[in-house]
Formats: structure tokens, C-alpha cells, sequence
């Protein structure tokens, strides 16, 4: 019985070991919910003959994106007589905010925005008057964004409804499962993040060569 105690809790403290080297910054209870999420088996499914469906790979990404589709067009019509016409609008006046002033590009890759897409939506809200833009100081090429007194109010009107959207959206899960979501997929969210912008004019191939490395 000891000996096998003993074997257990070696390859508990293997598998924190591990864990911990990709998670330096998680604790123990993320540990375990980690270990209990691992515990579950992939659910099989046989496509009906005749039928292309997913693996899954392809069924998680699905789930995600119709999620993000939900999100999409429950938070535009709760923005709906704030002064923002889309979800979009909100990511930026939060990035400006919470950035100090960003330069434009910042404020438009931040967002996961093409240039001229993002440059489009801001000269839009300009003419709103929910933005300026003025010219740095060490650089008079480069132009700065800032909120105006009319973009603060739109965005603290809009940040209780894109919560609103938020908490209603994930009603169903505890915290403890909000948190287990926000611990796998993280890692993934800071990957892209990082790689996207000097990937995204490369062909596919080559993309997919660099990411699964």
C-alpha cells in the first residue's frame, strides 16, 4: 500500500512539475482543474455517411466562432443609442483608454483590424466626436489618438452593456469554469497575438509551417 501511495504521489508531483513549466503563474486549484478537464475523454462521432463534419479540432474552433457570432450581434444591439454603431467602435475607445494615447496602428492592430478597415472606422468616429488625434511630440509624422469628453461618457455608457452582454452570455457557468476556460485558451490567444501581425501577408503554408513548430 506505502509503495503505491509512493507512486502516486510521484507522478502527481511530476505531472505539477510540468504543469508549472508551462503555467509558472498558475496556482494549485488551476492545477487541479486542469488535471480534472484532462481526465475527460474526446467524445467519438461518427459523421452520418454522405456528410462532411469536423474533427475536433475543427468542432472547438466552430463552437468558439458561433460563440464570438452570438457575442457579435448581442453586444451591437445593446449598443444601440450609446453613440457606438458596433462592437468594434467599443474595442477601440477601450484601447485608447487603457493605452494612454496609442498611435493609430496600435489602436487598430490591437483590435485584430485590417489598416484601412480600422483607419475607415476612426476617421467615422471622428467625425462623431468620440475621438482626436493630434501629433506626437518626438515624431510630427506619427499621429495620436485620445478620447474626447463626449468618448469617455459613450464608453463608460457602453461599458455597462457590453458587461451586461458578457455576464449574459455565460450565465450558465460557474466562475470555476470560467476560469478553467480562461486558463486553457489563454496561451493560445497570447501565441496569435504575438505572431499574427508579422504572419498575416505570408502564405498559408508558411503560416502553418511557423505554428506548428
Amino acid at each position: 500500500m506505502e509503495v503505491n501511495s509512493m507512486n502516486k504521489t510521484v507522478e502527481l508531483v511530476k505531472l505539477w512539475g510540468a504543469y508549472e513549466e508551462k503555467y509558472p503563474n498558475a496556482t494549485i486549484e488551476d492545477f487541479c482543474r486542469h488535471q480534472l478537464a484532462a481526465g475527460v475523454k474526446a467524445e467519438k462521432y461518427n459523421a452520418p455517411k454522405g456528410e462532411l463534419r469536423p474533427d475536433i479540432n475543427g468542432r472547438l474552433i466552430i463552437l468558439l466562432r458561433r460563440i464570438g457570432k452570438f457575442h457579435m450581434v448581442y453586444s451591437n444591439k445593446a449598443l444601440e443609442g450609446t453613440g457606438l454603431d458596433q462592437i468594434e467602435e467599443f474595442g477601440i475607445l477601450v484601447t485608447i483608454f487603457n493605452q494612454k494615447n496609442p498611435i493609430k496602428s496600435e489602436a487598430i492592430f490591437n483590435n485584430i483590424m485590417e489598416l484601412s478597415s480600422g483607419t475607415n472606422m476612426l476617421i467615422r468616429m471622428k467625425k462623431r466626436g468620440l475621438v482626436s488625434e493630434y501629433a506626437d511630440q518626438e515624431d510630427k509624422r506619427v499621429k495620436r489618438l485620445k478620447l474626447t469628453a463626449k468618448g469617455e461618457e459613450t464608453l463608460a455608457k457602453a461599458k455597462e452593456l457590453v458587461l451586461k452582454v458578457a455576464h449574459m452570455m455565460v450565465h450558465d457557468l460557474t466562475d470555476e469554469d470560467k476560469q478553467l476556460c480562461l486558463q486553457l485558451l489563454t496561451p493560445v490567444n497570447e501565441r496569435f497575438s504575438n505572431m499574427f501581425q508579422k504572419q498575416k501577408n505570408k502564405p498559408f503554408e508558411e503560416i502553418y509551417r511557423e505554428n506548428m513548430v
